[in-house]
C-alpha cells in the first residue's frame, strides 16, 4: 500500500465543498482542513505508484476550486497504535 500526503491549496470560499468532494474519492481516506500555507491535507492510499497519477492530477486537481497540490509519498508509517503493539509483546498475563 502506497500512502501519499497531499497538501492542497483551494479557493478559500469553497473549502468545505472541496473537502467533501475530495473525501468522496475512493482512494482518499481522510481530508483535514488546516491552518497555514495550505487549506486542506488529504491522505491518499493506493496499491501502486502509478495509481497516484490517477488520483492526484487525475481527480483531486480537477475538482473545481483546487488551485494546487504538493504531494509527499510516505516511506514508512509509524503510529501510536503500532508502537503500543510492539511494546506490549509478551506482556499478556
Amino acid at each position: 500500500m502506497i500512502t501519499a500526503i497531499v497538501l492542497i491549496k483551494t479557493s478559500v470560499d469553497r473549502i468545505p465543498e472541496i473537502a467533501e468532494s475530495i473525501a468522496a474519492l475512493d482512494s482518499v481516506s481522510e481530508v483535514f482542513s488546516v491552518t497555514g500555507t495550505y487549506d486542506l491535507i488529504a491522505m491518499v492510499r493506493v496499491k501502486a505508484h502509478d495509481d497516484l497519477a490517477d488520483v492526484i492530477p487525475g481527480k483531486i486537481s480537477k475538482i473545481p476550486g483546487v488551485e494546487g497540490t504538493d504531494t509527499h509519498v510516505a516511506f514508512r508509517t509509524y503510529s501510536q497504535h503500532d508502537l503500543e503493539a510492539a511494546f506490549a509483546i509478551g506482556l499478556d498475563n
